[in-house]
């Protein structure tokens, strides 16, 4: 396996992961929480698209695809590039509405079908260069990715413990 294959491989892990825990869920249940501090599981499945995106973007140094799309409407939000849910409160948890599981899974995977794109034109020198300098040491696009692939398996599992506890109230 090349370099490339080996991130595909990782990141095309996340959509599943995500439509199985949205799948055949109401708004309702998008929305529920289990205790007024909790994410709900559209939050965390809306959360983890938007960090993908987000960092995925600067990556490639373009707009994102929650900007360039009307992906904001479909989640009762405004397009802010910025508010990928890093540091929620409780009320902004609460705003993130998705209108249903195709919110999630649609903006999930025209996500992931850029990122696939992006990784399969990486080179092993790509993985070196410094991306974000605010960090010590600074943070090259490897570790990067790493992160935001990590980030998203874990509000993935997440999602699909809440998806449990909702079934089973």
């Amino acid at each position: 396996m090349q370099l490339p294959d080996v991130l595909i491989e990782l990141f095309d892990r996340i959509p599943p992961l995500v439509r199985d825990a949205a799948d055949a869920l109401d708004t309702d249940d998008l929305h529920w929480r289990p205790a007024p501090e909790s994410n709900s599981i559209g939050w965390l499945l809306w959360h983890l698209t938007r960090v993908q995106d987000h960092h995925v973007s600067e990556l490639l140094e373009g707009p994102q695809l929650w900007i360039t799309g009307d992906w904001s409407s479909r989640f009762g939000l405004d397009a802010d590039p910025k508010n990928t849910g890093y540091g929620h409160s409780a009320a902004e948890v609460d705003a993130v509405r998705p209108d249903g599981p195709d919110a999630l899974t649609v903006y999930c995977d025209a996500v992931s079908a850029r990122t696939r794109d992006f990784l399969r034109r990486l080179t092993d020198s790509d993985l070196d260069r410094v991306v974000d300098r605010r960090w010590d040491p600074p943070v090259t696009m490897g570790v990067r990715l790493v992160s935001v692939a990590q980030d998203n398996l874990e509000h993935a599992g997440q999602a699909a413990y809440l998806r449990g506890l909702l079934l089973r109230r």
